[in-house]
């Protein structure tokens, strides 16, 4: 049987999953079919690739029996296009969560608007490029729609112990945000070519949006952004395709303002599996906290359990990854605030100091 919306409920257009265990958009999935989320029915997954070309190349198999157990156990409806979707019901609201390539978010925020959905949750970091997401927010404007951003950091716990510390004691604060690929140039290639958007567009783009959303960090407010030479490391490597590409396995930099703010970003591929937000006075660090703190551990290891081999980071963030879908959910069903969400206005900024920044700190490491 199809799923029923139920009252104060949205209705959830899934587009772009993934592969099991790796797709950000399965994990979404995942969530909401364990009911995760309140406000939040999953109706429809769009899910061009794999219901496509895809469909017998790596994954494809993965992602044909998750779907079959989906239909079965859930009712929920899988769709190769947005055009294949029914008309939404009378009284109710749609919901799309756009989880796909980021090179095909343009396109697919157009199909979304086009099949009536109220409100946008647009994964990060929204389009390739500032004047793609530009129109993007103008398109949606124009037509009456939210976009609200997956800026999970944005609501995290890590993140909000230290700003807090941070407003009652000063210092500066340093967000380190790590990632467990294998530190070899298959590991590193294959990441490389997947997330070709590099890694300010692509890893740390959560650190810039915090910059954005907390910092006055704009591109006109930027005074300066130094790069720790010593730290970063920026590689040129083939992918599985053969290509070369060429990216940053690990970054570090202070950015300062011209309102007189000074933050520090961390970013490493092959860090491991914990994240954290530090606090710094006269040289010395102060404060830390982590994700996964003490408290998420026991979860993370419930996760681990229940879905082995999934993306490590999945895990680490899932309370975050619910909180923003509830939030955005109940905003697109009652109107209310979806407290400490980006906003796609956030969104542009932070595209525009990630395309500032990649040639100034390349060209400092170079």
């Amino acid at each position: 049987m199809p799923v029923t919306v139920k009252e104060g409920q949205a209705q959830v257009v899934l587009v772009g999953c993934g592969a099991p265990n790796r797709g950000m958009g399965w994990y979404h999935a995942v969530q909401m079919l364990k009911e995760k989320c309140p406000s939040a029915a999953l109706c429809f997954v769009v899910e061009p690739w794999f219901l496509g070309a895809g469909s017998e190349g790596p994954g494809g198999p993965e992602f044909v029996a998750w779907q079959k157990d989906v239909e079965t156990k859930f009712g929920v409806e899988f769709v190769s296009a947005m055009s294949d979707l029914p008309a939404v019901p009378e009284g109710v609201k749609r919901l799309a969560l756009i989880s796909g390539r980021t090179a095909d978010n343009p396109k697919l925020l157009t199909q979304c608007i086009g099949s009536k959905c109220s409100t946008i949750y647009l994964e990060k970091p929204g389009a390739p490029t500032v004047a793609e997401l530009e129109t993007m927010r103008d398109e949606a404007a124009a037509a009456n729609v939210t976009v609200k951003m997956g800026y999970n950091k944005n609501v995290c716990k890590y993140v909000r112990k230290a700003r807090e510390y941070q407003d009652a004691n000063g210092g500066t604060i340093t967000f380190v945000s790590n990632n467990t690929y294998e530190n070899t140039p298959a590991s590193l290639g294959e990441c490389f070519e997947r997330n070709r958007e590099g890694m300010l567009k692509n890893m740390v783009i959560h650190e810039l949006a915090l910059l954005v959303s907390f910092f006055d960090v704009s591109v006109e407010n930027i005074e300066s952004c130094v790069a720790d030479k010593e730290f970063s490391s920026c590689q040129t490597l083939k992918g599985p395709s053969g290509a070369d590409f060429t990216d940053m396995d690990k970054i570090k930099f202070t950015i300062k303002t011209k309102t007189g703010k000074e933050v520090t970003v961390v970013g490493d591929r092959c860090g491991g599996e914990v994240s954290w937000a530090a606090v710094e006075a006269d040289g010395k660090e102060v404060f830390r906290h982590s994700m996964p703190d003490e408290e998420d551990k026991a979860n993370v290891t419930v996760l681990e359990n229940e879905y082995p081999g999934a993306m490590p980071y999945f895990f680490s963030q899932d309370p975050d990854y619910i909180t923003v879908k509830e939030r955005v959910a109940s905003h697109c069903v009652t109107g209310c605030e979806a407290e400490g969400v980006a906003t796609i206005e956030v969104a542009v900024e932070t595209l525009r100091v990630a395309e500032y920044l990649t040639p100034t700190l390349t060209e400092q490491l170079s």
